[in-house]
Parts: C-alpha cells; sequence; structure tokens
C-alpha cells in the first residue's frame, strides 16, 4: 500500500468470464461457483451499465460501479450493443479469498481494453498486488513507486520449497476492512524506515536457499506487521505449540496462512486438521509454475 518491496505467486485457481449474445436487450450477469451452482444474477441497463435487478444489492451495484468507470475511459463500452450475457466460472469457493475481486477486474479490463489498475483504484480500491498476480504466470516482485505500480516476474523455486505450506483459516476477510484499518492504525507512525526493513526482508526471502532462515525472516516480517496494527500475531493466537513459523497472508488474521515446517507434509497436514483446520495445500499443489 506504501511502497514496501513486496512479493506474491499466482495460483492454480482462477476464475473466467464469457461473454455471449444475449436474445433480449439489456446486460444479463451470472456468476457461478466452483460447484457450478449460481451464486448471483443480476440485470443491468445498456450502454449505462446502471444495475436494475438481481440477487445481490451490494453485487450489482459494485459491478454498476465498474461499467460506469469503464464507460468514462471508453466511450462505445456497452454501446451500439443489444443484448449481452456475461457469465463467470469460479475454480475455487468464494469465501477462500484467492482473488475473487481481483481475477474479475482482471478478466473485466481485458475485455474492455482499460488499465486494470486504474479499474481497481476507482473502485475496489487495494494495492493492486493481487492485479498483477491475476495477469502473471510467474512470481512476482511488486512494488508502489509514484503511486504507479512497478511488476517484475521473477523465479522462485528454493530447495525449502517441499517445506512451504499454505492452510485456510475458515475465515473470510473483507479486504476493504482491512484496508481502512490499516489506514487507521499506520497514518501517525508509518515511516520510511519500516517501508525499508519490510523491503529488505522480502529481498532476503528471495535470496535465502536455508529454511532456518527464511523462518527467521518469517518471524521478523510478522513483528514488524504485528506492533505496526496493534493486532496479535496468528502463531501466538491459534497455533503456539507449532514447531516452525506462521505468516499470515492478506488482510491480517484471516483467508490463507503460510506456514513453515521442518516436518513431512503428512505430519504438518495431521497437526493443522487436530486444530480443526481442513483446508491444506502443499506449495505446488496451490502455487502456479510455468
Amino acid at each position: 500500500m506504501d511502497g514496501a518491496l513486496a512479493f506474491a505467486f499466482p495460483t492454480h485457481f482462477g476464475q473466467d468470464l464469457i461473454i455471449q449474445k444475449g436474445d433480449h436487450r439489456g446486460l444479463v450477469w451470472k456468476s457461478y461457483n466452483h460447484k457450478g451452482d449460481l451464486w448471483f444474477e443480476g440485470l443491468f441497463d445498456i450502454p449505462t451499465g446502471q444495475y436494475n435487478e438481481g440477487t445481490d444489492e451490494d453485487v450489482g451495484h459494485r459491478l454498476e460501479q465498474m461499467f460506469k468507470y469503464i464507460s468514462s475511459q471508453k466511450n462505445n463500452f456497452l454501446k451500439n450493443k443489444d443484448g449481452i450475457i456475461i457469465e463467470t466460472h469460479l475454480d475455487f469457493p468464494n469465501n477462500w479469498g484467492l482473488g475473487s475481486s481481483s481475477t474479475l477486474i482482471h478478466c473485466l479490463a481485458q475485455w474492455a481494453d482499460v488499465n486494470s489498475f486504474q479499474l481497481l483504484k476507482h473502485t475496489m480500491g487495494g494495492s493492486g498486488y493481487d492485479i498483477a498476480c491475476a495477469g502473471s504466470d510467474s512470481p512476482i516482485l511488486y512494488q508502489i513507486q509514484n503511486n504507479a505500480p512497478i511488476v517484475k516476474s521473477i523465479d522462485f523455486n528454493p530447495p525449502f520449497k517441499d517445506h512451504l505450506f499454505f492452510i485456510y483459516l475458515e475465515e473470510k476477510q473483507n479486504s476493504r476492512t482491512g484496508i481502512k484499518y490499516y489506514r487507521q492504525q499506520t497514518q501517525d507512525k508509518l515511516n520510511s524506515q519500516i517501508i525499508n526493513n519490510i523491503s529488505i526482508i522480502t529481498q532476503r526471502m528471495l535470496n535465502t536457499t536455508s529454511l532456518n532462515e527464511f523462518q527467521h525472516l518469517v518471524k521478523q516480517h510478522e513483528h514488524l506487521i504485528s506492533s505496526h496494527l496493534n493486532l496479535p500475531k496468528v502463531k501466538e493466537e491459534r497455533f503456539s505449540d507449532f514447531w516452525g513459523e506462521i505468516k499470515s497472508l492478506g488482510a491480517w488474521g484471516g483467508d490463507f496462512i503460510l506456514a513453515t515446517s521442518s516436518k513431512t507434509y503428512i505430519e504438518t497436514k495431521e497437526y493443522f486438521s487436530e486444530k480443526g483446520y481442513h483446508t491444506f495445500f502443499s506449495f505446488d499443489e496451490i502455487i502456479y509454475s510455468y
């Protein structure tokens, strides 16, 4: 959000968007979950993009906001068109927090030929790292400089990759709420030294070949973020007896965590299963690699 260097990974899971000609005037939107069930349907006006009716007011107005921003950038967007049917299909459960919004913004921006980062800025808000991931087929370095995103593809294939695991915490975090809280907590004490320290940790994480050093860096990063957000570390709160280190991902304290473990896949999975967390992935099971 404020210029620290970060690295991020696209996942195997994503979302597609299909546009078809409709039989009736207007834009019909249909969103399907990973099971193929319809979870949102809405009717929008052409060419204004105004939300008319549907199954979820919040989702409908959020899409309307996106249509209206695109129209402000592309005068011919939705003009000279009759009926349109748009379908989206998720590869993962909505509540996992793996990028249902960011992949949608990426797909819409591709279709409309607008800048995806600007579409995010004028609608959902956020740092944009997830938008960069949605369009990448490799891990990335991400940094905001002079209010613009800098994205660099990188190779991340450390010898300890098989000791990195991802676990869903069974709680969906709201990114907009997380951003608001972050701003409230850091507005008076965020400084260039903190941002620089986080960037140094990121670089060291990328360069190390040692699991022990990687775990030490995770611990450092968690301490920095915890102290500046005034929130407890997820390891202290939920997994104090875990032998490795744990890193919060996304909005602090929700969605997925990264766990480092010197033990086997089976032993590590059993630990989290006994704690009640059953959505468990190895690095290769969830991270997309080209």
